[in-house]
């Protein structure tokens, strides 16, 4: 069996990521608050945001519920990065990664199922979600989704099966219909210690133009074209890692002109060049992540929204890696690592106004809060960690 759990089935990706017995969740049922203003989009906001007084806002935690979690945990979160649960969703099996709308009335989250599916949830402006129903996505543990960025498809990565898929998206009220198109992975053949196409990610390019798919079986980014009117993907590029390299989450640098992936099974980062117009990603060399000789798996990058710092997650390690980004986005200096303060970070996010990250702990079951300063990227842990049996996806908004 490979130590980065990356064979076949949904079992070994839980063997690898496995929780801690003992935690529990208090659900309160209190119903959500409002809809927020529009997120921040670069730094000068933020720190005004920052400034002024602000009640509560909403967020929501994906679990496995397979593993003891409740399913979709709502929550509030304070300006300090305070979280107190408010209720919890049930009804979706195993919601493990989770994705918003653009308007932010809709809430999707896959069901990490040997029979995969993904759901949609209503987000009223009172009162708690509603599930609207979910549809099969033909694959098996689907692992990650994003909607596209015009908001009427759903893009959802299946992780044991190595294929994607798409959902059409009903503007009237966010419900899915069926699956308009399912691509399979099926070459090139699979990398050192894999045993097939192990699709981890599908999102789209900042530009809009293209979709990327990362692969971590084939240890390939496969880029596509969305047909906006028929749902369906069309391959125009294919960018190779070095084998055995494993990747598994890309995330864009704000300029659009590069991108950063992380490599679970060879424990790297590496930058890439990205052209908006062929939708061609060209992978430079692999970096340190600066966790030393231990075993460590990379989970996911975050690039702030001015593009001067980077964050990776490392599961094993349990740290997170501060890197400066140089040279327009072409260059990443590593800085240092932080503990996480807690087992396993499966998942990190921003906040909206980017002056909080948040790290879903899946092994401790447990969310970690760090203040991020807007000058020199320093995280500061702020509070005690949250506990979420089996957590392995943050949602704030």
């Amino acid at each position: 069996m490979n130590a980065a759990g990356t064979g076949p089935g949904v079992g070994r990706r839980r063997l690898l990521g496995g929780v801690a017995a003992g935690l529990a969740v208090a659900a309160t049922g209190t119903a959500l608050t409002g809809r927020d203003a529009t997120p921040a989009q670069a730094r000068d906001r933020g720190r005004g945001e920052a400034r002024r007084p602000r009640a509560a806002r909403t967020a929501f935690l994906g679990t496995y519920t397979s593993s003891g979690g409740a399913g979709i945990i709502l929550a509030e979160y304070a300006a300090d990065g305070t979280l107190t649960s408010t209720g919890t969703v049930g009804g979706v099996p195993d919601p493990s990664y989770l994705a918003l709308a653009p308007d932010g009335g809709t809430l999707y989250a896959v069901d990490e199922q040997p029979d995969g599916a993904v759901t949609a949830l209503a987000l009223p402006a009172q009162g708690p979600p509603k599930v609207l129903g979910s549809r099969p996505t033909g694959g098996a543990g689907p692992c990650h989704l994003s909607v596209h960025p015009g908001g009427r498809w759903l893009l959802s990565a299946n992780y044991t099966s190595g294929s994607v898929a798409v959902h059409p998206i009903d503007p009237a009220d966010g419900s899915l219909g069926g699956r308009t198109d399912l691509v399979t992975h099926s070459a090139p053949p699979p990398g050192p210690g894999q045993d097939g196409p192990h699709a981890h990610q599908i999102l789209t390019s900042p530009d809009g133009g293209h979709v990327l798919a990362v692969d971590l079986g084939t240890d390939t980014v496969y880029t596509y074209r969305l047909d906006t009117s028929a749902g369906k993907l069309a391959e125009v590029s294919r960018a190779a890692l070095r084998p055995g390299a494993g990747p598994r989450h890309l995330t864009f640098h704000p300029s659009g002109r590069y991108a950063y992936l992380a490599n679970e099974v060879d424990n790297t980062v590496v930058v890439c060049g990205y052209d908006a117009d062929s939708g061609r990603l060209t992978p430079g060399e692999p970096q340190p992540t600066g966790t030393g000789e231990g075993t460590s798996y990379p989970a996911q990058l975050l690039v702030t929204a001015d593009g001067a710092f980077a964050f990776l997650a490392n599961r094993g390690h349990n740290s997170l890696t501060r890197y400066a980004v140089e040279d327009g986005g072409a260059r990443l200096r590593l800085l240092d690592r932080v503990p996480v303060g807690g087992d396993f970070p499966r998942q990190i996010t921003f906040s909206p106004d980017g002056r909080l990250l948040f790290a879903a702990n899946q092994k401790s079951g447990t969310v970690t809060v760090f203040a991020v300063d807007p000058d020199s990227g320093a995280l500061v842990r702020r509070g005690e960690p949250f506990a979420a049996a089996a957590a392995v996806c943050v949602l704030p908004r």
